[in-house]
This record gives structure tokens, C-alpha cells and sequence, in this order.
């Protein structure tokens, strides 16, 4: 973690597995986590194995949810950060985060990005 201060209450920046998160800080556990409480998504997680990245030939083909509002998650404190702006709400920000994503594997040709976008497809259809 850098020099700077982090309180719980604070609002935050904070990644988890592959996805990026706006929430509030709740509680931190020197020196490696720190739980947040999610508020808004800023990037959708990315589908299939996270050991196995851009990988589509892999044992389990993982679907990957974003985290839910006010779910608290326990993240390492690396990927923490102070955050200082307006929270978006948190249905608009997943929505804009999926589409994002989308439109991102709609650009790759690859077997992994076919298959990744038929997972988000399947999210998108449980989310909204």
C-alpha cells in the first residue's frame, strides 16, 4: 500500500479478481486486506479461467458475475485506493461496465472472446 491514509467510511477504488469496483472502505487487516463495501462497477470482470487467461480451451470456463451492490468484499489492500468523485448508481455503472466489456470481445476474434461474450450475454439477461 502507498502512503496515504485510508479510514473505513473512505470511499475507494478496488479491484477484485479481474473486475474494478467504487465502494466504501469498512474495515482494514494490516498488511495485506481490506474489506469493502461495493457501491458501483467500473469494470466487468473478465470470463473463463483467471489462471488461464484469454484461454478458452480450459477444464472450466468460469462465468464471472460483478460483485453486488453493498456485497462486501475482501480485497488486497494493493488494490485499494482513494477515491474522489461522484459515485454512480450502482445498476447504471454495471450496465455501462457489461457493455463495455462487450464491446471490447466484440472486436477480438478469438474462441475466447466468442465464448466470453456468451457469458456476459447470459449475465446481461439475469442483471436487467
Amino acid at each position: 500500500m502507498t502512503n496515504i491514509s485510508l479510514n473505513p467510511g473512505d470511499l475507494v477504488t478496488a479491484s477484485y479478481k479481474s473486475g474494478e469496483y467504487i465502494g466504501e472502505l469498512v474495515e482494514l487487516y494490516l498488511p495485506r486486506v481490506a474489506v469493502v463495501k461495493i457501491l458501483a462497477v467500473r469494470k466487468h470482470p473478465e470470463q473463463g479461467d483467471l489462471h488461464h487467461p484469454g484461454q478458452s480451451n480450459v477444464p472450466l470456463f468460469h462465468q464471472r458475475r460483478a460483485l453486488s451492490y453493498q456485497e462486501k468484499a475482501s480485497v488486497p489492500i494493493a488494490t485499494v485506493h482513494p477515491y474522489d468523485g461522484e459515485v454512480p448508481e450502482y445498476e447504471g455503472s454495471l450496465r455501462k461496465a457489461l457493455e463495455e466489456e462487450i464491446i471490447k470481445l466484440q472486436n477480438d476474434p478469438s474462441e475466447w472472446a466468442k465464448r466470453s461474450l456468451h457469458e456476459l450475454e447470459a449475465l446481461r439477461s439475469e442483471y436487467f
